[in-house]
């Protein structure tokens, strides 16, 4: 028992030891950083801006993508979605597949039919293009969107006033137009626009209807949007006898992959393609598009959270600088120290925490930078541009912020707490 007692008595005395050392080497660094408050100031705020800037590209990519995301999803998943030119595996390819023509009347036709396409519901042909509306002397840019009444179970959208045009209309193309209300307003201002002629690129179009406010999405703002038969758009205002996407709805979400198959069989027909590595169009289902956009996003945070660190190494740099003339300044404070007892662990270890605690704080104070203004751009983007753009915080990157600036403190503070470690009692309290 006097022995259990005694080794219990021992660990206690090692234990209180250890952390009245802990206590004072805490108590030391932050003394020796409260003493010359600016210095302190100066050196984390590179670490300050390099965590804040990590903190904000975070989180805004992370909320960008929830938004994204969101808007692909309140799509009917039933929906699958063709889009001209090959699967695009970089810029050039991109831009091939925008200005791509594969899709035509034909393959539109094609796909209406049961007997190639037993599983789909509805075909849905668009065309698209930013163009400036015209009514007396008011001009409005807005999209100009050419299709089919489909469009409207697509996206969601309503008929506010008015009517919605027909295949009749389609068939002899004529020239009529829904609106969107921001259209309506900036034309028409609170007259009814119903009857009324809008001009764009010469071709009178007459409004025959309104849409409901739906405001801005990840694709488009319908309020900013004319409305139009498709075959007009492409005779009369695009030039043009090609299709910028086709969607295609199926009759359920478990008939989907077999319809994928399906269509892209009967365009190969259509296109004579024998080769799926030459196809000239890509299909797209709802989680082809999230994966898609999810990695868009994952890789533009991924970029601008690299070039955001390049500041943390400056600050790193900073740091070890400071540092550096700390140790200078503060020669004969070590050499007394040193004289009193103090080992080259002692003064490493002080040093050492005086570095990592900067860093440290720098890691906190960034993050709840970053977090403010974070806060504040979604406030800025909901508010005057209506878009629906939540704050999320990134509880990942903000964890990784206090990691790596730790990480940062102490790699950079190794080399000036070594030279203070190293330096000679005797020496340094006769330095000047």
């Amino acid at each position: 028992m006097k022995k259990m007692n005694a080794a219990i008595l021992f660990l206690k005395t090692v234990l209180l030891n250890n952390f009245m050392k802990i206590r004072d080497t805490f108590s030391i660094a932050i003394n020796g950083l409260t003493t010359h408050k600016s210095r302190s100031m100066l050196t984390i705020l590179g670490i300050v801006i390099g965590i804040a800037s990590i903190t904000l590209v975070v989180s805004l990519g992370q909320s960008a993508q929830n938004l994204i995301v969101g808007e692909i999803k309140t799509l009917k998943p039933e929906n699958v979605f063709i889009l001209p030119g090959r699967q695009p595996t970089g810029i050039s390819s991109a831009t091939e597949t925008l200005l791509s023509d594969s899709l035509k009347q034909k393959d539109f036709e094609d796909l209406q039919k049961k007997s190639n396409i037993p599983d789909a519901v509805k075909v849905v042909p668009i065309v698209f293009s930013p163009v400036a509306a015209t009514y007396e002397s008011e001009l409005y840019n807005v999209t100009l969107l050419g299709s089919t009444y489909g469009i409207l179970d697509i996206f969601g959208l309503e008929i506010n006033d008015g009517l919605f045009f027909s295949n009749d209309d389609i068939l002899q193309k004529t020239n009529v137009a829904v609106i969107g209300q921001k259209v309506s307003a900036g034309l028409f201002g609170p007259s009814s626009p119903l009857g009324q002629k809008i001009k764009i690129k010469d071709k009178s179009l007459r409004v025959i209807g309104t849409l409901k406010s739906k405001g801005q999405t990840s694709f488009v703002d319908f309020d900013e949007v004319v409305l139009l038969p498709y075959s007009t758009a492409q005779q009369y205002i695009l030039g043009i006898r090609y299709f910028h996407r086709l969607t295609v709805e199926a009759s359920s979400v478990d008939v989907i992959p077999g319809m994928v198959k399906d269509v892209e069989f009967l365009l190969r027909n259509n296109h004579n393609i024998t080769n799926p590595a030459k196809d000239d169009f890509n299909v797209k289902t709802q989680a082809d598009l999230v994966g898609t956009l999810s990695t868009v996003t994952n890789v533009l945070t991924i970029f601008l959270s690299l070039m955001a660190a390049i500041s943390l190494v400056v600050g790193g740099i900073g740091i070890m600088n400071i540092m550096l003339v700390s140790v200078t300044e503060r020669t004969k404070e070590i050499g007394l120290r040193k004289a009193l007892g103090a080992t080259n662990k002692n003064i490493l270890t002080q040093f050492l925490t005086e570095a990592v605690f900067l860093t440290i704080t720098g890691g906190v104070i960034g993050i709840l930078a970053g977090t403010a203004f974070g806060l504040l751009i979604t406030y800025i983007v909901k508010t005057f541009y209506g878009i629906n753009f939540t704050f999320t915080f990134p509880l990942f990157g903000a964890t990784l912020g206090v990691i790596v600036s730790s990480v940062i403190g102490f790699i950079f503070g190794i080399f000036p707490a070594r030279q203070a470690s190293l330096k000679s009692p005797i020496e340094a309290l006769r330095y000047e």
